[in-house]
């Protein structure tokens, strides 16, 4: 086991005490865990999680490992897997499933092969766009004085070095703030990025709603798109991205039916958990 495998072991290990701890139970008094994890979408990761949760319960507790993007749809179909999920917060990534079991995913991919509607995507384009207008490659823009300010800047060329000094992605999509307010004051540069991300995030939802078909043959039939994330939050800006998204998609699909979770992707977990279990008792 590499060092990375064994800390993530620790980590889950830590998380599942943490949470017997919280509620004031017992790991003999669980029946069963569905744990989601981001970058699980392979059998044999599937595998090696679920051989570290049978080290940590009793032999009688079911075990279920899945994507973390299954939790985040549960928390809004209260468990159901079927219809489709667009989360979209550092990154972007839609998910989607059928009744029967078939699954398609669009983006995801992270940030160097372009999830471009996340969060990362909008700042990095601001951040691109400042250095165009510093340039003369591209028009000048309200976003370089409002970044800058943000960050505590001086110049442009300060910018590049702040962006080259640590690459956690996170740090990069905290300035999706700025890039709204400057749309919002009217800065045509900021407006385009906001509507290309808008563009990019429907087209991933509408691809993945096309490959399973969940819209039915006349693309009119009801399916829920659960929305998740920051990015994608509702707010009382005039600059609403996940309204925005969600009008683009019904567009194409008029049956479907938008849904922004009350509870967390962890509570999607739980009910998952539950609905795997009364399968499989019903199964007998």
């Amino acid at each position: 086991m590499s060092l990375k495998e064994i800390a993530a072991r620790e980590t889950i290990e830590q998380v599942m005490a943490d949470a017997l701890s919280k509620c004031g139970s017992k790991r003999s008094f669980v029946q069963a865990v569905c744990l989601a994890v981001s970058g699980v979408n392979h059998p044999t990761d599937q595998q090696r999680i679920l051989g570290w949760l049978r080290d940590i319960f009793p032999s009688h507790v079911r075990l279920y490992v899945r994507n973390d993007a299954v939790a985040a749809l549960a928390s809004g179909t209260m468990g159901k897997v079927h219809g489709c999920v667009l989360i979209a917060g550092t990154g972007s990534i839609a998910y989607g499933f059928t009744e029967d079991g078939k699954e398609a995913r669009a983006a995801g991919a992270g940030p160097v092969l372009g999830d471009w509607g996340s969060g990362y995507g909008i700042a990095a384009h601001g951040l691109t766009a400042v250095v165009r207008a510093h340039d003369g490659r591209g028009p000048s823009t309200m976003l370089t004085s409002s970044i800058l300010q943000t960050l505590g800047l001086s110049s442009t060329e300060a910018l590049i070095g702040w962006t080259y000094a640590d690459f956690p992605w996170a740090r990069i999509a905290a300035l999706v703030p700025v890039v709204v307010t400057c749309a919002e004051a009217g800065d045509e540069v900021a407006n385009k990025i906001l509507l290309d991300s808008v563009q990019e995030l429907a087209s991933s939802v509408k691809a993945v709603v096309e490959r399973l078909g969940l819209c039915g043959e006349d693309g009119k039939s009801a399916f829920p798109l659960v929305m998740v994330g920051g990015v994608l939050e509702a707010n009382r800006r005039r600059w609403d991205i996940g309204k925005e998204v969600m009008n683009c998609i019904s567009i194409c699909f008029s049956g479907v039916i938008p849904i922004r979770p009350k509870v967390e992707p962890a509570v999607g977990a739980g009910w998952l958990a539950w609905n795997f279990l009364m399968k499989e008792c019903d199964k007998g």
